[in-house]
């Protein structure tokens, strides 16, 4: 019996991905355990590895397709004894197929049930008035029959659902009609809401923008899943999350100092290129230890928001920002409290270099408690940091330069960085996240903290 192969979902959040690779052909035995595939997801290049044993009889899917949604049938293998060319012909009917939801189905022909309203409303009237029927066929003053995604979308956008035509079952208002409506800018509420805002306005069509441009001025790069999954993490953020902000100045003078000996003692080790030290502690490595220890002394700070809890996390998981051809992506050092400086310092140095490359594993870039994006090693001042769901915090942290400060009436000079905390109001109050940079605050300025 012939074997389908279909897209997996290599993380908990993945609905399509791009087959870069096949690694196999049609014609070759495969065995459990064998790499026969890579798939590119919004963040990594993972190796897809066959689970049962037989000959590839039909590559379904040809290497370089973008946007196979997951369960898609991507290959058939042939049983053992079974003819590969029969497989490839009968294979695929049990491959998962998407289905149209019930509730949004068929424009066909409007059952009899809702068209009766409407040959009565052509019927003279009786001698007594009846309510006047609306467009999707129910009465004023009855029940509107919507689903709720389009009561949802239609108040939302400030549309009147009982002005609508619905498409669905028996006259049902589904979501294609109200973006219809949306659309053609028709069906406005009749009676808002005194104090509703605004409906937001549309963002611009790529139609609309490219027209703002002189022809061949400019060429389209087209989004990849990476750009698209970054895009999209963005706007919800910004636009589910209340952000507020808090910045401090810390002193570094004594951090950098410990950190020049620590390194100068590092023990050596044979690698393939030679004597190396065992570790090169970087400021950034130091950040992450200072920010998950802060953490832990804050621990109602370590938590993270849902609307039915709140998640108050044990240990802290220290996200990291990496930039990466294309775009960003953050691993986690995880139970960073628990490490030493030179073991978080060469974990996050494989975790980017294998980011850089695409090579990490679902695992080891989703979740976390809390992040820290670092700019400044390009020169950055200060600047701030956008949450990334679900952490409550976000440290963004910019460059160590001198400037003068006043210490016991004189000034003098000193190294100093500026730090900005982007917190959840949700999850984390003014004076907690104050508190929380606080103890970061302590913990940068007083080194030695970070070694007991």
């Amino acid at each position: 019996m012939p074997i389908n192969i279909t897209m997996p979902a290599l993380s908990p959040t993945m609905e399509e991905g791009n087959l870069s690779k096949w690694l196999v052909k049609e014609g070759d035995k495969v065995s459990p355990g064998d790499v026969i595939a890579e798939i590119e997801t919004d963040k990594a290049t993972m190796e897809v590895e066959a689970v049962d044993e037989g000959t590839v009889a039909k590559l379904v899917v040809p290497a370089g397709t973008e946007g196979v949604k997951v369960n898609a049938l991507i290959a058939i293998l042939a049983g053992e004894g079974e003819d590969a060319a029969a497989a490839a012909k009968s294979g695929g009917g049990a491959a998962p197929k998407a289905e149209a939801p019930k509730a949004d189905a068929p424009k066909a022909e409007p059952p009899k049930e809702a068209a009766k309203p409407a040959a009565a409303a052509a019927a003279p009237p009786p001698a007594k008035a009846e309510p006047a029927p609306v467009p999707n066929g129910h009465a004023a003053g009855d029940r509107v029959f919507a689903s709720p995604l389009a009561r949802r979308i239609a108040k939302d956008a400030g549309v009147d659902v009982t002005a609508l035509t619905g498409s669905g079952p028996h006259g049902r208002v589904v979501k294609v009609d109200v973006e219809a409506a949306i659309a053609s800018g028709g069906a406005p509420a009749s009676k808002a809401p005194a104090g509703t805002p605004a409906a937001a306005p549309k963002p611009m069509s790529d139609d609309q923008v490219l027209k703002l441009f002189a022809e061949g001025s400019y060429e389209l790069v087209p989004h990849d899943n990476m750009r698209k999954t970054i895009a999209r993490r963005l706007v919800e953020a910004k636009s589910t999350i209340p952000h507020f902000y808090l910045t401090l100045d810390c002193e570094l003078d004594a951090l950098l100092a410990l950190r020049t000996q620590l390194n100068a003692a590092a023990p050596m080790k044979k690698t393939e290129k030679g004597e190396v030290p065992a570790y090169k502690l970087s400021v950034n490595d130091m950040v992450i230890k200072a920010m998950a220890m802060a953490l832990m002394a804050v621990p109602d700070a370590n938590a993270s928001w849902t609307e039915n809890a709140m998640v108050k996390h044990k240990h802290a998981d220290v996200g990291v920002a990496v930039s990466i051809p294309g775009g960003l992506i953050t691993p986690i050092i995880r139970h960073a409290d628990e490490k030493t400086l030179s073991v978080i310092s060469n974990e996050m140095k494989d975790l980017a270099s294998r980011a850089r490359s695409r090579k990490l594993k679902p695992e080891e870039y989703q979740g976390g408690t809390t992040a820290v994006s670092n700019l400044g090693m390009f020169g950055v001042k200060d600047f701030a940091a956008v949450i990334n769901p679900p952490h409550a915090t976000i440290l963004a942290v910019g460059a160590g330069e001198e400037r003068a400060v006043v210490k016991k009436g004189e000034i003098r000079i000193a190294t100093v960085m500026s730090v900005t905390l982007s917190t959840d109001h949700r999850a984390v109050d003014g004076a907690l996240g104050a508190e929380l940079l606080g103890a970061f605050k302590r913990l940068i300025e007083n080194p030695m903290g970070m070694l007991v």
